[in-house]
């Protein structure tokens, strides 16, 4: 691959800013795959001696090798020399390297989820602005907690933005509540109907086997 086209690749990576790690690590990901550099990342570096007289074991070597090498320059220079640290500069493969970093970023994903989580609940709506923005608003805080593995299911959500909702809002509530209720009443009449139906369709199956 041409040092233009590598230089083309590389361009596209964006660069680490600690709020992006996940979309960074993708990216490096992909990309080194694409450019089939990704071959230390995925094998362990393989034994060799320069001694050794097996042509396939020295070309297992020399491709892991040129893989690790490139792999660590386009890993680090997607990265701020700010966030790297001491200990990373004494790291010589790749797959660590990027480990390294990753153990880093894990501590900054939970802090992540509790600013993002506080945030949520926090959130009141004070009667200006767009109503469906405020909620498309909580939403987009809702698919944020829930890509950082936190789920927030849609009936959690529909509660916390109808507690943020000031007293104008309070007819809505009710209506809202009241069809909630009359859903679940709906429900429980039709799961009332099925188990009073099966056990006859049970008894006339078990009649039908008795005639065969």
């Amino acid at each position: 691959m041409s040092a233009t086209s590598i230089s083309a690749n590389t361009n596209n990576i964006p660069m680490l800013n600690g709020s992006n790690f996940k979309d960074w690590k993708e990216n490096i990901l992909i990309i080194l795959g694409c450019m089939d550099l990704d071959y230390a990342l995925r094998v362990e570096q393989p034994p060799f001696s320069y001694g050794c007289k097996f042509a396939e074991e020295k070309r297992n070597f020399e491709k892991w090798e040129r893989s690790n090498r490139v792999s660590l320059m386009i890993i680090k220079r997607g990265i701020p020399e700010a966030f790297r640290g001491t200990s990373s500069e004494e790291i010589t493969t790749a797959s660590e390297y990027l480990a390294e970093i990753e153990k880093r970023f894990v501590k900054n994903d939970k802090a992540e989820t509790s600013t993002l989580l506080a945030n949520l609940i926090s959130l009141k709506y004070k009667g200006k602005g767009n109503i469906r923005e405020y909620i498309m608003e909580m939403s987009h805080l809702a698919s944020k907690l829930r890509a950082l593995k936190l789920e927030v299911s849609e009936d959690l959500l529909v509660h916390l933005v109808l507690i943020s909702l000031p007293a104008q809002f309070s007819q809505f509530k009710v209506d809202y509540n009241h069809k909630g209720e009359e859903e679940r009443l709906k429900r429980e009449r039709i799961e009332i109907a099925q188990s009073r139906r099966f056990p006859r369709i049970r008894a006339k199956g078990k009649m039908m086997l008795r005639k065969c």
